[in-house]
């Protein structure tokens, strides 16, 4: 099952996750578009979580590629660095190439950022950005995927959401198991409490997000 395949057959099970709000958590839609937001907690170091995020073709489902094999995948952690996958031609035929994402911020053992419009999305004119965050624990590290999906597409947000957010979570469980966790995904909850005003007011603005926005905006020189 390809990357296309795999995603449209759960928009088309959208009423089964609907029936089960832990597998379909979708923290904020509108018209414009969606955010979707999971979080697991792993027995792993931030530092072994980074090494093994770092290497997608050992986590990411294979359900959800274009080639069908996991081990196409690969992933250049620096900033304008590709989270891609090779196509191998059919009887020898020439090598092709997909990029699901492209990275836009790294800071090692805390945070990655990906610019990307994945599996169906990617023929429309949206964009995409995935923040991965990781935090030590007592046990271990926590783990949060923040995917925030904004502009035009030829699907209806409400029937698109809940499939992608599915999808999503899949890999974070993926991501967990190869960590040596195999823990249930539990969805953020916290976008009804928010650690400050700032995300209280913003549904799954991440930490990140939340400083800046926090931060006065400096007045502009004038003019003469």
């Amino acid at each position: 099952m390809d990357f296309r395949t795999g995603v449209v057959a759960s928009l088309l099970s959208v009423a089964a996750f609907v029936a089960t709000p832990a597998q379909a958590k979708v923290i904020d839609q509108s018209d414009l578009g969606f955010t979707v937001a999971h979080t697991a907690q792993v027995a792993a170091s931030p530092e072994d979580v980074w090494k093994m995020l770092r290497t997608p073709d050992k986590w990411w489902s294979k359900d959800h590629s274009w080639s069908g094999d996991a081990a196409n995948f690969w992933l250049d952690s620096q900033a304008g660095g590709c989270f891609c996958e090779k196509l191998p031609g059919e009887a020898g035929g020439a090598m092709g190439s997909v990029q699901h994402a492209r990275i836009i911020f790294a800071k090692p053992d805390e945070m990655m950022r990906l610019s990307g419009a994945f599996g169906p999305l990617q023929s429309e004119a949206v964009t995409g950005t995935l923040t991965i965050q990781i935090k030590q624990t007592a046990t271990g590290s926590s783990i949060r995927f923040d995917y925030v999906v904004g502009g035009y597409m030829r699907f209806k947000v409400a029937d698109v959401a809940p499939g992608v957010d599915k999808v999503l979570g899949e890999q974070l469980v993926g991501l967990a198991n190869a960590l040596g966790g195999a823990l249930p995904v539990a969805h953020d909850e916290r976008d009804g409490e928010a650690k400050d005003a700032s995300a209280k007011s913003e549904p799954g603005l991440d930490a990140v997000a939340a400083d800046l926005a926090d931060e006065a905006p400096k007045d502009a020189p004038e003019s003469d």
